[in-house]
C-alpha cells in the first residue's frame, strides 16, 4: 500500500509548489504584465488569504465527500488554474488564476494525512503522515528554485504550463492508483471541532503562527528580487540559490521534528530567534559568498523547522480535534503570509528593499514575546517525554 500514499505526497508536491513557485517568478511577472513588484506581490497575500478565510469551513463541508474523488477534482481544479495563469494577458486574470487553487490547497492537505493513515492503518499512521509531509519538503528544495530555473530559460509562463501538467498526470496516476477509502463524516463531531475555538489557549497559538509566517514572508515573498537587484544575480543563479536555501531545510525539519516533541513553545521560541540572525544578516552579506551562505542556511533551516513546529504545536494544544487544529495553523500561516506581502511591498515602496530583513525581525520577535507570555502564563502544552 506504499505506492498511493506516495502517490499522495507527490501531488502535495505540485499542489504547495502552486502556491509557493510565485516567489521565484514575481521579478518576470512584474515586467510581463506591467505591474511593480509589490503590486505582483499581492498575488501571494491573494492566495494566502483565500485559503486563511475559507480553509477551515471548506475543510469541513469537504470531509463528507470521497476522498478520491475529492482529491482528483481539486487537481483538475489546479491544472486549469495554472493554464489560466501561464495565458494571463493581465494582473486581473492572474489574481483569478491564484484565487482558484487556493480553495483546493487547504482541503487537500487536511484530508490527504487522514487519507493516508486510512489506507496504512493506525499502526502506521506516523510513518503515512512523515511521507505525505515529504511533499512539503520537496516543493520547498525542487519545485520553487526548479520553477525559477525554467522561468529563466523559457519565461515564466513555462513554468505555469508545467504544473498544469504535472496536476494532469497525477490526477489521472491518482484515478489508476488510489484506493477508495470510507467516508468518516459526523455532524455531531464536527460542531465539537469548532467549539475548541473558544479556547483562548486555542487563539494563542494561532496567533503565533499569524506573527511567525507574517515574519518569514515579509522577506521571503521577495527573496528573488532581492538576490536579483542587490544581489546582482542572473534567473539561473537565483534559482541555485533557492536551491540551496530549500535544501538546508531536509536539516530543519529533521531538527524541528525532534525539537517539537520534546516542547513545542520552546521549539519555537529557539528556530524563531536564530531566524532572526540569518534575516537582519542577509543583505549585508549580499557581496560575500561564505557569509550569504552562512545567512542563507540559517534563515533556511529555522524557516523549514517552523513550518513543522506550528503544525504540531497545533495538533498539540487541541488533542480532542487535531485535523480541526492543523487546518486553523494552516489558515492562521496563510493568513500570516498574506500580511508578511502587503508589509513586505509597503516597506519596499517607503524604505527599500534593504530594509526588508529588520521589518521582518520585528514579527519574529513579537512571536517570541508570545510564547514567552503563554509559557509564563502556563498555558504551555506540556512536553511530551
Amino acid at each position: 500500500m506504499l505506492f498511493p500514499i506516495l502517490l499522495l505526497s507527490a501531488a502535495g508536491f505540485t499542489v504547495l509548489t502552486t502556491e509557493f513557485v510565485i516567489v521565484g517568478l514575481l521579478p518576470g511577472i512584474a515586467r510581463d504584465l506591467q505591474v511593480s513588484i509589490p503590486q505582483a506581490g499581492l498575488l501571494v497575500t491573494l492566495f494566502a488569504f483565500t485559503v486563511a478565510c475559507f480553509g477551515p469551513f471548506l475543510t469541513a463541508y469537504c470531509a463528507r465527500f470521497e476522498r478520491k474523488r475529492l482529491f482528483i477534482g481539486i487537481l483538475l481544479l489546479f491544472a486549469l488554474a495554472n493554464a489560466l495563469a501561464a495565458v494571463a494577458p493581465n494582473i486581473g486574470v492572474m489574481g483569478l488564476a491564484r484565487l482558484i487553487p487556493a480553495l483546493g490547497l487547504p482541503v487537500f492537505w487536511a484530508l490527504a494525512s487522514e487519507t493516508a493513515v486510512d489506507i496504512v492503518g493506525p499502526e502506521f499512521a506516523g510513518r503515512a503522515i512523515s511521507k505525505i509531509g515529504f511533499g512539503i519538503v520537496c516543493a520547498t528544495v525542487f519545485g520553487i528554485p526548479v520553477g525559477t530555473m525554467i522561468a529563466d530559460g523559457f519565461g515564466w509562463r513555462a513554468a505555469f504550463w508545467l504544473l498544469a501538467l504535472l496536476s494532469l498526470v497525477k490526477a489521472l496516476l491518482l484515478w489508476l492508483y488510489l484506493p477508495v477509502t470510507p467516508v468518516k463524516f459526523d455532524q455531531r463531531s464536527l460542531r465539537q471541532q469548532f467549539g475548541i475555538l473558544r479556547s483562548p489557549l486555542l487563539q494563542g497559538h494561532v496567533l503565533l503562527s499569524i506573527l511567525v509566517f507574517c515574519g518569514m514572508f515579509t522577506v521571503y515573498t521577495y527573496l528573488a528580487d532581492i538576490l536579483e537587484r542587490l544581489a546582482g544575480f542572473d534567473g539561473a543563479l537565483v534559482g541555485w540559490c533557492l536551491m540551496g536555501f530549500g535544501a538546508v531545510g531536509l536539516i530543519g525539519n529533521s531538527l524541528g521534528g525532534r525539537a517539537v516533541d520534546r516542547h513545542p513553545l520552546l521549539a519555537s521560541m529557539l528556530f524563531c530567534g536564530v531566524m532572526v540572525v540569518g534575516m537582519v544578516a542577509l543583505v549585508p552579506s549580499l557581496h560575500s559568498p561564505v557569509a550569504l551562505a552562512v545567512a542563507m542556511t540559517l534563515w533556511g533551516i529555522t524557516q523549514a523547522a517552523l513550518f513543522l513546529v506550528s503544525h504540531v504545536r497545533l495538533m498539540k494544544v487541541a488533542p480532542q480535534a487535531p485535523a480541526f487544529a492543523a487546518s486553523l495553523n494552516i489558515a492562521g500561516a496563510n493568513l500570516g503570509i498574506g500580511l508578511g506581502a502587503i508589509v513586505g511591498g509597503r516597506i519596499i515602496d517607503s524604505l527599500g528593499l534593504a530594509k526588508l530583513g529588520f521589518a521582518a525581525a520585528g514579527f519574529i520577535v513579537l512571536a517570541i514575546a508570545l510564547a514567552m507570555l503563554l509559557m509564563r502564563r502556563g498555558t504551555a502544552v506540556l512536553s511530551v517525554e
